[in-house]
């Protein structure tokens, strides 16, 4: 297999991922960004206040996002079976 082949998939692989977590990424940083906020202006510095709606958020983004991440995933695995031949060579 060609180094460049190798570094191809690599990107491609890694492009997936980041496609596929972002959302869901994002909307914890996104939550924690807005609880840190609220937790500096009124001076609460309660661990717990911030796990909750961290774990909300995810789980609203991954119900959101859901179908499309499948999709990307989905895509990504039939491109690499698809491509098989040409990997084995």
């Amino acid at each position: 297999m060609p180094a460049e082949l190798v570094v191809a998939l690599g990107r491609q692989a890694l492009t997936t991922v980041l496609l596929v977590a972002g959302p869901m990424l994002l909307a914890g940083l996104l939550t924690g960004l807005i609880i840190a906020v609220f937790q500096a202006t009124t001076q609460i510095n309660e661990q717990t206040m911030s796990f909750v709606p961290k774990i909300i958020a995810i789980f609203v983004a991954a119900m959101v996002f859901g179908p499309w991440m499948i999709n990307v995933a989905v895509e990504f695995g039939r491109e690499m079976f698809g491509n098989l031949s040409t990997f084995i060579r």
